[in-house]
């Protein structure tokens, strides 16, 4: 027999009340007001403020990378636009005194409690709205029941919202990706953008526009912050929080991911052998792994290790990045293959966070600079590695072009200056290029910028730290710009 609690209809509409403050301040609560806004919010708003396409909007993304505060922000510039503050709802899904009803249930308890009569105009926020089960059905059912209404939702397990919004919600929904903090945006939100000059960098013989620091160590110091603590928009305005990440990124994040969201979505058993399979993972955020060599290791067997990967993907916690060989070709059978967390301060959350010296250095800048190029859409990224007689080479990142599947460009990522002085010793950078044609290349360093010419090639220097606020930059203008 199930407990099916009967909750007083006036206690509902007090929780709504509460959760909608503007109702009668007519403006969101200070605590909302008083934060930053992400970068993300100047893409993000015009799609609740299109109303002439009948579609919902999908905020997705990991937890904690500020979608709620979004969704307040939102709130505020509507009012501040003139929209009445009584036809903007915001509910809470997990809130369990909305537990066994519908999202149309709720929408007229909002009614109700507002005293509207009509919901012309009305703009509908249902945030984490996977903990509402059949959530897409019910929303479809809304969005074609009530077209003079704008719905937008958010909701943290990545996969269900996924699956279900491209299968159930084909045409009903738009689907926004809020991924973690870029480098850029962390100097934006705190206000360290006086570190930042406008300059030019000389690539393939032609002189682009480029952010540059005139002070690197200073911007260097604020990298390594941002590998250990920058994923997150609470994390880097708190203090406290940085000095109790284990607390809050990993019982707030990691756990809740690993422990109940995939579990419940994909009904996995052995929830331990997975959360002990990913901290392994994040500490060897950017080796290079074979389906044979991770069993053999965790005694996982191939097809579980296959799903688990599969898991932790669509959670927004890993990224796998696939093999090709000097000539750019995949391999026929997957030998290897690379995983990077989809944010460096996760691994700081399970172990402790790294200096500009530690030998995991590298692969942390590497994991960083990945996670800048995650927030693209359709970028096809692959790591160089091969073997021929017993010469071995690798080259880091490799775009492929999805059309014509040829490079179009390469990047190595170092965490040295010493190739600047010596780039005859980039061989396997020099033989990737000769071999597909490239006639220009970037190379990462600590702090010097330059150039070197190799043969017919041309080598751009910059220093990680910049080379990674200059991707989130170029995102942000191409993704506004679409």
């Amino acid at each position: 027999m199930s407990f099916n609690p009967v909750i007083p209809t006036e206690k509902r509409i007090e929780r709504l009340q509460y959760e909608n403050p503007w109702w009668v301040s007519s403006q969101v609560q200070d605590i909302y007001q008083k934060m930053t806004k992400r970068l993300y919010f100047d893409l993000f708003y015009p799609f609740i403020i299109e109303t002439g396409i009948k579609r919902a909007v999908v905020l997705m993304g990991p937890r904690r990378v500020g979608k709620t505060v979004m969704m307040y922000h939102s709130i505020q510039e509507l009012i501040k636009e003139g929209v009445s503050p009584k036809k903007i709802f915001f509910i809470g899904i997990d809130n369990p005194i909305y537990m066994h009803l519908g999202l149309e249930d709720i929408l007229l308890l909002a009614k109700e409690a507002v005293k509207l009569d009509k919901l012309n105009g009305c703009f509908v926020f249902f945030d984490e709205i996977q903990y509402l089960k059949d959530w897409e059905r019910h929303l479809k059912v809304l969005v074609d029941h009530y077209p003079e209404i704008k719905f937008v939702a958010s909701g943290s397990a990545a996969a269900a919202l996924k699956l279900q919004s491209s299968e159930s919600g084909a045409g009903r929904f738009t689907d926004f990706m809020l991924p973690p903090l870029t480098f850029h945006e962390y100097i934006h939100l705190k206000g360290l953008n006086h570190l930042v000059q406008t300059d030019t960098i000389i690539y393939d013989d032609k002189e682009l526009p480029f952010f540059t620091s005139h002070d690197n160590k200073t911007f260097n110091k604020e990298f390594f912050h941002y590998l250990n603590y920058g994923g997150y928009p609470e994390v880097v305005l708190s203090d406290h929080i940085q000095n109790d990440m284990g607390r809050f990124v990993k019982s707030d994040i990691i756990d809740k991911v690993l422990l109940r969201d995939l579990p419940s979505l994909y009904g996995i058993k052995d929830v331990q052998e997975l959360n002990s399979f990913f901290s392994y993972l994040a500490y060897n955020t950017g080796n290079e792994f074979s389906y044979q060599g991770l069993s053999s290791d965790s005694g996982i067997q191939k097809d579980l290790i296959k799903k688990y990967l599969e898991y932790l993907e669509a959670a927004f916690l890993i990224k796998v990045i696939h093999k090709i060989d000097e000539n750019a070709k995949k391999f026929k059978r997957i030998t290897g293959f690379k995983v990077y967390l989809t944010n460096s301060s996760l691994r700081t959350a399970l172990f402790s966070p790294i200096e500009q010296t530690d030998n995991e250095t590298g692969n942390m800048i590497e994991t960083a600079i990945f996670s800048q190029w995650m927030h693209r859409e359709n970028l096809n990224l692959k790591y160089a590695r091969w073997k021929i007689n017993k010469a071995q080479g690798e080259v880091d990142i490799v775009q492929i072009d999805n059309k014509l599947l040829k490079p179009q460009w390469c990047v190595e990522v170092k965490w040295s200056n010493r190739y600047f002085e010596k780039p005859k010793e980039l061989k396997s950078l020099i033989s990737f290029c000769e071999q597909n044609e490239f006639t220009a290349t970037m190379v990462t360093t600590i702090n010097i910028t330059g150039n070197k010419i190799i043969g017919d090639l041309n080598i751009s220097f910059v220093p990680a730290a910049v080379y990674a606020y200059n991707i989130g930059v170029n995102t942000l203008d191409q993704k506004l710009n679409w």
